[in-house]
């Protein structure tokens, strides 16, 4: 047998994945928001594509648990309760400590500093009021800290999770009576990485997810309430 039998030509990315991640970011973005139908036809129609390729993007996403397929009734865009905010948050934090644990190892001062400038895209956007830029600055920032890990295998879940997060986040849109507190949460982090201090640093992500998760979970104040705060 010849060593080179077996491989395939290198193409070029197929149809449906283009599709799954034009999809992908639509539902990140809150652009299909939860509970949103989709329809094979109309999206065919929309990028000028048969429908096999849509079905194929539509079965990886629901793979992915992004999307849910119901049955005599179509597919729509997943929607979370309680439960699976918390699990993506726990999920998503044990990721991050594996990767934080990883960088305290290595030159954790460069990797610090990465994320340092991370959180100065965070402020830059709170100084401007701009929820959309905050929320890609601070997706941004968690996963730079996982790339810099180096592993593709924390990389390839937390991407998935970091999907699920922004979907999430877009609910985090004034609840923060002051923007400057989130900021200061993940410049904390990013101290604590780049001083090696790595018990502070794990107690700091699970604080990050703790208050994450009881802002997510009770009620949006009002804008009466906001205003009196």
């Amino acid at each position: 047998m010849k060593r080179t039998e077996g491989f395939q030509p290198i193409s070029q990315e197929s149809t449906p994945a283009l599709i799954a991640a034009q999809l992908r970011s639509l539902i990140s973005k809150g652009s299909m928001a939860p509970g949103a139908q989709l329809v094979e036809m109309d999206i065919a129609g929309a990028l000028g594509v048969s429908r096999g390729p849509i079905r194929e993007a539509i079965q990886r996403l629901t793979q992915e648990g992004l999307l849910v397929s119901i049955r005599n009734r179509g597919v729509f865009v997943a929607e979370f309760g309680e439960a699976d905010i918390r699990d993506i948050y726990e999920a998503r934090t044990a990721v991050e400590k594996a990767a934080a644990g990883l960088l305290v190892e290595g030159d954790h001062s460069s990797a610090g500093a990465e994320l340092l400038v991370k959180v100065d895209d965070m402020e830059a956007a709170r100084a401007k009021s701009n929820s959309e830029a905050m929320s890609e600055a601070d997706v941004a920032f968690h996963e730079r800290l996982v790339a810099m890990a180096a592993s593709p295998r924390l990389s390839r879940m937390h991407g998935t999770l970091l999907t699920e997060t922004r979907m999430c986040l877009n609910r985090l849109e004034g609840r923060y009576l002051d923007e400057s507190v989130r900021v200061a949460e993940h410049r904390h982090i990013a101290e604590a990485l780049k001083d090696g201090k790595t018990e502070l640093l794990m107690k700091l992500l699970d604080a990050h997810k703790d208050d994450a998760l009881a802002r997510l979970l009770t009620e949006k104040p009002s804008a009466a309430t906001l205003q009196t705060a």
